[in-house]
């Protein structure tokens, strides 16, 4: 059910309900901003990661700043875009369930919309889709550049594969996914480096086979916020898949050289007791805020620590400095953004203290 909006334009930061999912728009705006300059000169273009921020609000600000598209993981979410207006969705992942690949062709009457595969039965499914559906399908081959996940073997197993989506009456060949998630959070960037090095010759030596076949490979997509200016200065790669870059979460910058991108996501707490010495606890505990990459921190606030969490509390530690008031209400920095967005209806969006807007999370619990 969606819940109701936890703060009205002009309301005070500190009068917003919690808790709540907040970005700070002035360093949202920046993050946006720096990503299309950084990418500007290099040629390859940014096909932003919507299962971020499940928004086709922020979507369409990407897009004004030169995004080409986004890409998403679930079909849920490439219909949420495209009922938002979004004119071009690739689904980066493989959809098996027949219902959910006529879904998918029933939104190409109303956008551009792509998936990923990395066998021939998902080719012959989406077919039959497209086919029904009186549609053409883009469709991505994705390669296994080092993750280990999904993916085909680079080569001639996914020249094979290309050449049977390219032989198909209701399928366009769209290019290769060669995304490399593990290599976004190696500390070292040299670590970084070497991985994308390596994925980016395999995706290169594939485009070659290719091409010796007959076929051009119109989009490699791939990269993240980690690594991204590997992939965007590798020469082989064209779009950039990039999503937390928005926001940017603790995890990213725990990286040795982080990105250049401010923390724009934060979820608001209030401190609820004060009752333990040494202890604050405030209303955000695992149902708030994501922990699988790491505690949150506590912005602008070093001698507070996020040291635990149970389902509707958060345990603070007060190692120095003034110790927060009760009542008193703080943004915590997510360790992983992306499952943190999924927690909530809405972005308070605030500027300088006062909330400007407010905008759906439209794709929220998109599972499907």
């Amino acid at each position: 059910m969606l819940q109701p909006p936890p703060a009205e334009p002009g309301m005070r930061e500190e009068e917003v309900d919690t808790p709540a999912l907040l970005l700070d728009l002035d360093a949202f705006e920046h993050n946006l901003d720096t990503m299309a300059a950084l990418l500007a000169p290099t040629g390859a273009r940014l096909r932003a990661h919507a299962k971020t921020h499940k928004s086709a609000v922020i979507a369409k600000l990407q897009m004004a700043r030169g995004a080409v598209g986004q890409c998403v993981q679930k079909v849920a979410e490439a219909e949420a875009l495209a009922w938002g207006g979004i004119p071009d969705v690739l689904v980066t992942n493989q959809v098996v369930s027949p219902r959910k690949i006529a879904r998918l062709a029933a939104l190409a009457r109303l956008c551009k919309v792509g998936l990923c595969v990395d066998d021939a039965e998902q080719v012959a499914l989406a077919e039959q889709a497209a086919d029904a559906a009186g549609v053409r399908l883009p469709v991505l081959v994705e390669i296994d550049v080092g993750m280990g996940r999904a993916g085909v073997e680079h080569g001639p197993p996914t020249v094979a594969l290309a050449e049977r989506i390219a032989a198909s009456r209701h399928l366009v060949f769209g290019g290769l996914q060669a995304y490399h998630g593990t290599a976004q959070h190696i500390r070292s960037p040299e670590g970084r480096a070497a991985a994308i090095a390596e994925a980016a010759t395999r995706a290169r030596r594939t485009v070659e086979q290719l091409k010796q076949r007959g076929l051009e490979c119109p989009i490699v997509g791939g990269a993240g916020t980690g690594t991204f200016r590997h992939e965007a200065a590798s020469g082989v790669y064209t779009e950039i898949q990039a999503g937390s870059y928005a926001f940017m979460d603790m995890d990213y910058a725990r990286n040795d050289d982080a990105p250049p991108f401010r923390h724009a996501l934060f979820v608001l707490a209030q401190v609820m007791s004060r009752a333990t010495p040494g202890v604050a606890v405030v209303d955000c505990g695992h149902k708030g805020v994501a922990v699988d990459s790491g505690m949150p921190g506590v912005w602008g606030r070093p001698g507070l620590r996020y040291a635990g969490a149970s389902d509707e509390h958060g345990k603070i530690l007060i190692e120095d400095g003034a110790p927060p008031a009760l009542g008193e209400k703080l943004r915590l920095i997510p360790g992983h953004c992306d499952p943190t967005v999924d927690r909530y209806d809405w972005y308070v969006g605030v500027r300088k203290g006062r909330v400007e807007c407010l905008w759906p999370v439209s794709a929220r619990g998109g599972m499907a």
